[in-house]
C-alpha cells in the first residue's frame, strides 16, 4: 500500500505571462480516492492540474503537500510523491519504449543508487499493465497515437508514487482502450492506495470512476463531491452550456448524462 497524502490548494492563482486563468481557488484531493476534474475546453482543468504538479509556478496563494508548501520543496523529494502525465508528452528523437518507461524510475536512482532488480520490476509491471511489452524494443515515434498514449501512461506507472496526475489520459485511444486504462487505474487504486486525479472529458466515463468530481468553468470551481450529487441537469447546464437528461448508468449505476440536442428525432 501506498503512503497517504494531503493535497491541497488555498487560494490558488495561476496563469500564462500576464493572462490568468484561476484566481482564489480552494481544492481539497481525497487522499487515496479517484478524483476527476472535469469541465469545457477553456475551464482551468489543465492549468490546474499542471499547478498542482509544480509544472506552473504559483502566482498567489499556496499548493500544500502534507501541510508544507509545495514550491518549497526539493523538486526529487516532490517526485518521489506525485507523478505526472501532461497533456501531450514529447519523446525524446529515437528513444525506445523500455528507455521510455525507464524514466519513469530517475527520481528513485538519487546520486550513488543505480538501476536495480526492484527498478526492473517496475517497468516490467507497468509494461504488462498497459499491454505495452511486445514493443519494448520499438522507437517512441513508430507507434501509433493510442500505443505511444499507453507507453506514456506505463511511464507514469512506473514511477510508482503515491499521488498520480494524468491530463486527459484516453485521448487518442479507441474505445476499448480508454475503459482498460481507466480499470488500470481504477486496480492501481483499490489495490495500491494510490491517490489518482484525472482530468478527463467523457462525462459519463467521470461519473463512472470517479469517487470525488470537481466540475470547473472560467477557473473556478462549480461543483464537487460524490458523482450522484455533482451530475445534475443544472451543474450540466451550468459548467457545460448544455440540455440534457440524467439517467443510471445500467451497469455501474453511475449517472448518466443524455444529452439533448436542438434536432428533433422522430
Amino acid at each position: 500500500m501506498t503512503r497517504s497524502h494531503l493535497l491541497e490548494a488555498r487560494d490558488l492563482r495561476l496563469g500564462y505571462d500576464k493572462v490568468p486563468v484561476i484566481d482564489g481557488l480552494d481544492l481539497v484531493i481525497p487522499p487515496g480516492e479517484i478524483t476527476v476534474i472535469i469541465g469545457a475546453n477553456a475551464s482551468g482543468k489543465s492549468t490546474l492540474l499542471r499547478g498542482l504538479a509544480r509544472l506552473l509556478p504559483v502566482r498567489g496563494g499556496d499548493v500544500l503537500l502534507d501541510g508544507t508548501s509545495l514550491p518549497r520543496m526539493r523538486p526529487a523529494d516532490v517526485a518521489r510523491i506525485i507523478g505526472m502525465l501532461p497533456q501531450s508528452p514529447v519523446a525524446p528523437d529515437g528513444i525506445t519504449v523500455s528507455d521510455l518507461v525507464g524514466r519513469g524510475r530517475h527520481p528513485h536512482q538519487g546520486w550513488f543508487r543505480r538501476w536495480n532488480d526492484a527498478d526492473e520490476d517496475a517497468v516490467a509491471r507497468a509494461l504488462a499493465a498497459t499491454a505495452t511489452a511486445e514493443l519494448s524494443n520499438r522507437q517512441v515515434s513508430e507507434l501509433s497515437g493510442g500505443q505511444r498514449q499507453r507507453v506514456w501512461i506505463a511511464m507514469a506507472l512506473a514511477q510508482e508514487t503515491d499521488i498520480l496526475l494524468l491530463d486527459e489520459p484516453t485521448t487518442f485511444l479507441d474505445v476499448n482502450f480508454q475503459l482498460e486504462v481507466l480499470d488500470l487505474l481504477a486496480a492501481l487504486n483499490a489495490e495500491r492506495g494510490t491517490t489518482i486525479v484525472i482530468v478527463l472529458h467523457e462525462l459519463n466515463l467521470a461519473a463512472r470512476y470517479a469517487h470525488h468530481l470537481v466540475a470547473m468553468r472560467g477557473g473556478r470551481i462549480v461543483a464537487q463531491g460524490a458523482p450522484v450529487d455533482v451530475v445534475t441537469v443544472e451543474t450540466i447546464r451550468d459548467v457545460f452550456d448544455l440540455d440534457s437528461r440524467v439517467i443510471v448508468d445500467p451497469h455501474a449505476g453511475s449517472p448518466m448524462v443524455v444529452p439533448i440536442g436542438t434536432r428533433s428525432v422522430t
